[in-house]
């Protein structure tokens, strides 16, 4: 009991921290954002969407799913730690040797656009500076010690944030965005080299990589696949699109994601490292599991509902009318977003249990369902269409993750749905209420008498008002147990 109470105060702390760490930095990440799509064209955020393709592939290999890997074992050594750190780094500068040569091919395949070549040389850049910081985040997290992680984060967005500004007003164009993310890696590597307390030993030991790689392998394998699944939307827009088409994309990919990353990220760095410290004791496995479904659900739902019905005055609010194109697609990804967190959450139990295959299964059952929704969608010229496809994928993805689950592990799939129906229920009729409170006003007319980022800011700021309080009035009536472990832990 006295370990399981120690747990708790970690739990909590890592809960915590994780918060201020992923508001924070999406409270400077919206700023920065809003300040740039205000200034930079649709065009100048395709081009840097287009080489984000290639940069994630990059990142994923220099990780090689080994920094899950140590997050998974219990107890890794100071030999674990020093020989990933030097594989990550060989790798790392490997693959940008190779990119750096392939700059002209990657322009060839988005129509043949120069301006690629010298912004991916120094974009490519990122994964080196990325990979140099693996191991120290993941030491951190594993002591479920992410305080400087947040740190690192907030300082880093800063920095970067003011210098993409600046140069988006000095006209710099694309060149903005690309020396904004160069200046965030570098400085969050920097940051976590100067606090974290750990520097790697001379040596490289064969026989831990072959350790952790039996885990990363299948880490590495479905995260290849998830990556593929996240691009292959910006790849195809971009090469047989038009790269403002991309630009819009981009930019509803991005929104759409800071209320799912967030969750997404606070939950796995919360409860990964608890989950693997009690995954020997299956009924206090499960106990954690159904409040950590039901806590999920009680944020989820209502944060991605609704941000997906307050889309466009959101959208008017911070661009006016210059990104309305995006609105729609913007509305269609963040609905998708909550089979996406759901999904991960489950994919998360698998890897805390040493279900690694069955991981690798389940991103494989993902990727198939991604190229059917593609090869059905891609034929009409629609990108609202190929996003519909999109969201089709990851609501059949998400009820595939439940019978893996139940078949792997032996999770009740009733169970599992039933620890998010409450809180589904709760957050539905607030975003009805939310979107019929916007359809009456908009019947008004006297919004039209405003400017478009007036009109949006008084909607906006009605909805939420509005929807905050409904869910909250109704988590009480319905005496929701979430809603008091949510006011215990602020």
């Amino acid at each position: 009991m006295a370990e399981e109470s120690i747990l708790k105060q970690k739990t909590a702390s890592t809960l915590k921290w994780n918060a201020v760490d992923r508001v924070s930095s999406q409270l400077l990440y919206a700023v920065v954002g809003v300040v740039l799509a205000n200034i930079l064209t649709p065009e100048d955020f395709g081009l840097v969407g287009a080489l984000l393709v290639f940069q994630a592939f990059a990142i994923l290999f220099v990780d090689s799913g080994f920094g899950a890997a140590l997050l998974q074992r219990k107890d890794p050594d100071e030999r674990d730690y020093s020989t990933v750190f030097w594989f990550n780094l060989a790798v790392s500068v490997a693959v940008y040797a190779v990119l750096f040569f392939c700059a002209p091919l990657i322009a060839d395949i988005f129509q043949g656009d120069r301006r690629l070549i010298p912004l991916s040389k120094v974009m490519f850049l990122t994964f080196i500076l990325n990979g140099l910081a693996i191991v120290q985040t993941n030491r951190l997290m594993k002591r479920m010690d992410v305080k400087q992680i947040a740190v690192s984060n907030i300082i880093g967005l800063t920095v970067s944030g003011a210098l993409g500004v600046w140069l988006a007003v000095e006209g710099w164009g694309p060149w903005a965005l690309v020396w904004q993310s160069v200046a965030l890696a570098a400085v969050k590597s920097a940051w976590l080299w100067i606090t974290g307390g750990w520097l790697p030993t001379a040596g490289f030991h064969l026989d831990s990589l072959k350790k952790i790689w039996r885990i990363g392998l299948s880490v590495f394998s479905s995260s290849t696949l998830n990556t593929l699944c996240q691009n292959i939307y910006s790849f195809i827009i971009g090469a047989f699109y038009n790269l403002s088409s991309l630009g819009f994309y981009t930019q509803a990919d991005k929104w759409s994601k800071m209320g799912s990353a967030s969750i997404s990220q606070i939950l796995t760095s919360s409860f990964v490292p608890l989950l693997s410290k009690v995954q020997d004791d299956g009924e206090t496995f499960r106990r954690y599991v159904t409040k950590i479904n039901r806590f999920t659900a009680f944020v989820l739902f209502p944060v991605m509902g609704g941000i997906a019905v307050l889309g466009a005055p959101l959208f008017h609010t911070l661009f006016g009318h210059k990104w309305d194109a995006a609105i729609i697609l913007f509305q269609i990804l963040t609905v998708r977003g909550i089979f996406v967190v759901l999904t991960s959450l489950y994919s998360n139990y698998l890897l805390a249990l040493g279900y690694g295959r069955r991981l690798f299964a389940l991103e494989v059952a993902k990727d198939l369902l991604i190229l059917a929704a593609i090869l059905s969608t891609v034929w009409f010229g629609s990108v609202p269409l190929l996003v519909w496809g999109q969201l089709a994928a990851s609501v059949v993805t998400y009820v595939v993750s439940l019978l893996i689950l139940r078949r792997a592990a032996g999770f009740s799939v009733r169970a599992m749905v039933r620890d998010l129906l409450p809180s589904m229920a709760i957050a539905g009729v607030s975003c009805l209420v939310v979107a019929v409170a916007l359809y009456t006003a908009g019947l008004s007319g006297w919004l039209s008498l405003l400017s478009a980022n007036m009109a949006g800011l008084i909607q906006l700021g009605g909805g939420l008002l509005l929807g905050i309080g409904s869910y909250l009035l109704l988590c009480r009536l319905a005496h929701l147990p979430e809603l008091r472990e949510a006011v215990r832990m602020l």
